[in-house]
């Protein structure tokens, strides 16, 4: 089971690479050591990241960065509201740096990461107890089992499940 959910992972390294992640691996069945430049925005670091993993732009399409970004007064239940020229620089950001849409599902847009068609697939094998662990405590907590998601790196060399 450990190596189907290492081979799932391994899939999940392209799709942030392709995000503009940086990731040691450039395709599936790379497994050098490569890096790869990351989008990346100080302020959308600063300010997303001062509450949560500052989550790479195209793991979402840009509908639903869109739909987030008018609605941080909302934001998952707490008020995460910018000022105006805040708001601009990090929504152009996102939108330029999003993701197509095959990670979204038909309709409304996508706001969670972890309800994204390719999220579901690529952890539909991480068993609930995994979930939830103390230490890991939601799925949006990548950081529990990716120990490189702060730099972008979800290699699967970098993957410790807490127990």
């Amino acid at each position: 089971m450990l190596l189907d959910i290492r081979n799932k992972f391994r899939m999940l390294a392209v799709v942030v690479l392709l995000a503009g992640g940086t990731m040691p691996v450039a395709h599936a069945d790379d497994d050098d050591d490569e890096r790869m430049p990351v989008a990346t925005n100080a302020l959308w670091q600063a300010e997303c990241g001062s509450c949560h993993l500052a989550y790479p732009p195209r793991l979402l399409p840009a509908e639903s960065w869109q739909e987030l970004m008018t609605g941080l007064d909302k934001h998952f239940g707490s008020d995460a509201s910018l000022d105006a020229p805040s708001a601009r620089e990090i929504g152009a950001f996102l939108d330029k740096n999003a993701g197509r849409n095959r990670h979204s599902k038909p309709g409304k847009p996508v706001l969670r990461i972890t309800e994204t068609r390719w999220f579901v697939h690529e952890h539909d094998e991480v068993s609930a107890d995994v979930w939830k662990n103390p230490k890991v405590k939601s799925a949006a907590n990548c950081a529990a089992c990716h120990t490189g998601a702060e730099t972008g790196n979800y290699s699967e060399r970098s993957i410790k499940i807490p127990r």
